[in-house]
């Protein structure tokens, strides 16, 4: 394709579903820096890291529910093309709510598919997953014409209900009601860059806490990652490609029903990928290693742990689970793609560079650190909780259940019962002086960043998030 810039864009009004999260922001703004003449960001949320960047953009910020109808048509009435990036359950606790997943994933893009009929609009940009092909099999530079992952053997719902979802908007290309409706979907790899919300945050916050204890597969397991911007450019350049009043191309738009695999370009190691950003936050790096087998054990025990606590699985005191099945593959069985279709029909080539990607991830998250008091990790939590309990028991309480064995113990090292209770205490006072502290940082942190007047209100919400 060798179109303009901004062709295809210009005057035109644009409906990003997930308008509110990491790439669906980007994309707002790349189209509003594109001229387009309306951008709507159509999210369930009504706020988020970029919502405020975006009103003062021009973006319209559109709440409502994916699975509602009225919701969606609200949202998508008047639109010439829409970027359908709204899903559900692609990594943690979110995974296993079975019912959620297949209704936003496949409800959710019905409900979609029939706005774009029902209004007349003629461009619709899916964006996938790899998994539509990808499940337990290695797949070595891999392209467009692999078949679709064997439904019953998706081991997670997620990829079984992006496959479905993606099958129904790609059957519906061509399909004329009020007009054509012409649709493609992008596969894109691993998302990384400055603010993802996702992987990013979940793996800092498990390195933090020294919950990163190894890696899982060999070392030659390579995957894809693709740098948000990246990503970006290939969903703007298949919305070009779906255009029907190209010259040469009247009504046989190249993109039509058309699947892409987008990435960087450079299929690495997910540990060795990761390894500059976590030693940039002084991070301790996983240096074991177990099999997949062994990981997909653990896997299937956190799956079966989870499940029992369903019915609470949105509570905010429920913790992310450490691995999935599903996660284990990703990350310990090697499976890349070529984007050789997407640059020879799209015209995609990465114009940001893994190193440069990398480079700017780590600047970001060292300003997020700097923000932040790194606490100890949980096995420093472990020990301290289980030492003061152990000493509280022994100089405390009477001879039932193991408190003989910890009066015994504490007497071994201490010798007296009166040291007992001396160290309870001093350690008790150290503990409360330190929250004390802690607190007096946080309020002086708070104060200055009033007093300077400088990006105040989104400084005190990252902080308010963080320390929370």
């Amino acid at each position: 394709m060798h179109l303009s810039e901004n062709e295809g864009i210009e005057g035109n009004t644009f409906v990003v579903t997930g308008g509110l999260g990491f790439v669906g922001s980007s994309l707002c703004l790349e189209l509003v820096r594109r001229g387009a003449r309306q951008v709507r960001a159509f999210d369930i949320r009504h706020t988020s890291p970029w919502s405020t960047l975006l009103v003062q953009r021009g973006v319209r910020c559109i709440q409502g529910d994916l699975v509602c109808k009225k919701d969606v048509d609200k949202a998508l009435r008047g639109a010439t093309c829409v970027f359908h990036l709204a899903s559900y359950g692609m990594s943690g606790k979110e995974m296993l709510q079975v019912g959620r997943v297949s209704e936003v994933n496949i409800n959710g893009t019905c409900n979609v598919l029939e706005a774009c009929l029902e209004f007349g609009i003629r461009r619709l940009v899916y964006v996938s997953t790899y998994n539509v092909v990808f499940g337990d099999k290695e797949i070595v530079n891999g392209n467009e014409a692999l078949p679709y992952f064997p439904m019953d053997d998706h081991i997670d719902p997620y990829g079984h209900s992006k496959s479905i979802a993606e099958q129904l908007v790609l059957k519906h290309n061509g399909r004329p009601i009020k007009c054509r409706l012409y649709t493609c979907a992008i596969r894109p790899a691993a998302i990384y860059g400055p603010g993802e919300e996702r992987h990013l945050p979940r793996i800092i916050s498990l390195a933090k806490l020294g919950l990163l204890p190894f890696k899982i597969g060999d070392a030659n397991v390579k995957s894809d990652w693709v740098y948000v911007d990246n990503l970006v450019l290939a969903l703007v350049l298949a919305s070009m490609g779906l255009l029907d009043d190209i010259p040469g191309k009247e009504g046989n738009p190249i993109a039509a029903g058309q699947p892409y695999f987008i990435s960087d370009g450079y299929p690495v190691n997910s540990f060795d990928f990761l390894q500059p950003l976590l030693r940039s936050l002084e991070y301790d790096l996983p240096k074991a290693s177990v099999s997949v087998h062994f990981a997909l054990i653990l896997g299937r025990i956190f799956w079966i742990f989870y499940t029992i606590l369903y019915p609470w699985l949105n509570q905010w005191w429920i913790p992310r689970p450490l691995i999935l099945p599903a996660e284990v593959y990703k990350v310990g069985v090697t499976h890349y793609f070529s984007f050789l279709k997407a640059k020879q029909e799209l015209g995609y080539v990465p114009m940001v560079s893994p190193q440069d990607g990398m480079a700017a991830t780590i600047s970001y998250w060292q300003e997020q650190k700097s923000k932040t008091i790194d606490g100890p990790t949980i096995y420093t939590w472990i020990f301290a909780i289980g030492g003061m309990f152990i000493l509280f028991c022994a100089g405390f309480l009477p001879d039932i259940g193991p408190v003989p064995l910890f009066r015994a113990i504490g007497l071994f090292f201490l010798r007296s019962m009166g040291a007992i209770r001396t160290v309870f205490l001093l350690g008790a006072a150290a503990h409360v002086i330190e929250a004390v502290y802690a607190w007096h940082l946080a309020k002086e942190w708070i104060l200055l960043t009033l007093e300077d007047g400088f990006g105040n209100v989104l400084l005190l919400d990252s902080f308010h998030c963080d320390f929370y």
